[in-house]
């Protein structure tokens, strides 16, 4: 008899020999998606049998996680700063190393200027993960959030209604900031990064499954932040913050371009979980 405990072993044992690192996670989230089980309604149902149409969906889904299709896509959802947003094809995954952006954001907000509620931007939202991000622990903030995708702002503005936070929360299409005015006390921005030479060496996960548009940063992986650096520049108010995601080993060359655009780099860039110099700031210092 295939049992739902059964069945999660053998799906985790599948996963690990597959050499996939997150082989017992995975198994349990996907298990849970198939039977439309929480974590406790699986240990309730552990020894009941499953049915072959229940068998029949596992299976679906594990084949999809064994060519590569990340557990996110698979759900079509993610967790991010304690916050469940949806996924669209148009929209990166959001990844820890991202909530780096977030604390950064809001230590260097409460280091400046104090009185009206913030105006935040996010240049480049995608699922509007950084900017809801901050919504929440900001109740007094608004934000606006622009992308080049139609796709990409719809599933930000599902996102912003579902978690509560759409009075708050508006979106544009246009290229990074080159449509918004200001002035904005922070700015924010996750934008592509990667080498487009590296991108052909990416992990299964990322290369077959993130957009594109949404990872290539051009030769050198800084072409977005010689575009939005200096549009940001231009809309700060005196004493605002820009803090940006980067890669690795681009910490200096972003702080120059930050820098060149009249802006005050903000000390040591926060790293990742890796040590990873991973969110980028600075202050447009008032005259």
């Amino acid at each position: 008899m295939n049992t739902v405990e059964a069945a999660r072993r053998a799906l985790a044992t599948r996963f690990q020999s597959a050499g996939i690192d997150s082989a017992e996670l995975d198994a349990r989230l996907l298990l849970g998606h198939a039977l439309n089980l929480d974590l406790t309604g699986m240990i309730a149902a552990a020894n009941r049998a499953l049915t072959m149409d229940e068998s029949n969906r596992i299976e679906t889904l594990a084949s999809r996680r064994l060519t590569g299709e990340p557990v996110a896509r698979i759900l079509g959802q993610k967790e991010f700063w304690g916050l469940r947003l949806e996924l669209s094809p148009a929209t990166l995954v959001p990844r820890p190393d991202t909530e780096t952006v977030v604390e950064l954001a809001l230590q260097m907000l409460r280091e400046g200027p104090a009185g009206k509620p913030p105006r935040i931007a996010d240049l480049g939202t995608g699922t509007a993960a950084i900017l809801l991000a901050l919504l929440s622990e900001l109740p007094e903030a608004t934000g606006i959030g622009t992308d080049i995708s139609d796709e990409a702002l719809e599933t930000a503005t599902a996102n912003a209604a579902r978690l509560g936070l759409a009075p708050r929360a508006s979106f544009i299409r246009c290229d990074y900031a080159s449509a918004l005015t200001g002035p904005y006390d922070l700015i924010v921005s996750n934008p592509p990064y990667i080498r487009s030479s590296d991108i052909a060496g990416l992990a299964v996960e990322v290369r077959e499954h993130d957009p594109l548009a949404a990872l290539d940063g051009g030769p050198d992986g800084l072409d977005a932040y010689r575009a939005l650096i200096p549009q940001a520049a231009r809309i700060l108010a005196p004493g605002a913050a820009l803090v940006v995601e980067a890669g690795q080993g681009q910490a200096a060359q972003i702080e120059a371009l930050m820098t060149a655009a009249g802006l005050t780099p903000h000390g040591a860039p926060r790293a990742d979980l890796a040590g990873i110099p991973r969110a980028i700031g600075a202050r447009k210092m008032p005259r």
